[in-house]
């Protein structure tokens, strides 16, 4: 019984220790990320961001010519999405409030977008477009917030399943975008951080 007893006790530190390991690989950097804004807009009115997105899955563009009034263009515009980050020290002190420095900015490097609906059909290509990942460079500052911008919805998404069908129909996919952002302290920690935003998916009125 003396034996059996202590094999377990093995098996239950080994499996302790493994668990915390995990998490401390996870989560070594001294700081995380917080996302204070998370916007979205049209491709073709990019600067008219809002918390919510309506992604057109086709455009009449009436101008340059050769598009007119009389005879617009189709065309197919990928959507943006805007995001404000800044960083926070996990332990802030208890005597004095510590603040976070220079070797704990964070440089994003690298975000992924992914897809879903509240139905649970969630099948990339079917009832959601496939998520992808891009490449972003900036650095949230020590004691500021940093300001970037990156594709939200592809416009190769729009001529693909499930979307390309919305241009010749009035249906409407409502869906949640997560994106994660990606990048590291200045002493190599890796920091991550995911927000979401809702999308609406049709051929509205241009």
């Amino acid at each position: 019984m003396r034996i059996i007893r202590q094999a377990i006790a093995v098996a239950v530190l080994v499996a302790g220790t493994t668990s915390c390991g995990d998490v401390i690989r996870q989560g070594r950097s001294p700081v995380y990320l917080v996302i204070d804004s998370l916007q979205a807009a049209q491709g073709n009115h990019a600067s008219e961001l809002g918390n919510g997105l309506s992604s057109d899955v086709l455009t009449l563009v009436h101008s340059p010519a050769p598009c007119t009034d009389a005879n617009p263009c189709p065309t197919v515009f990928n959507d943006v999405g805007q995001v404000i980050l800044r960083i926070s020290l996990k332990d802030i002190g208890t005597v004095a409030v510590a603040t976070p420095t220079t070797n704990n900015e964070v440089t994003i490097t690298q975000f992924h977008v992914s897809y879903r609906r509240a139905d649970g059909r969630n099948t990339p290509g079917v009832d959601v477009p496939y998520g992808f990942d891009g490449m972003m460079t900036g650095t949230v500052p020590a004691n500021g917030k940093l300001t970037l911008g990156f594709t939200l919805v592809r416009n190769t998404a729009k001529q693909e399943s499930p979307l390309v069908q919305l241009m010749s129909s009035p249906n409407i996919i409502s869906a949640i975008a997560d994106i994660t952002f990606y990048g590291h302290d200045q002493v190599g920690n890796q920091v991550n951080q995911t927000g979401s935003i809702d999308i609406a998916f049709g051929n509205f009125g241009d």
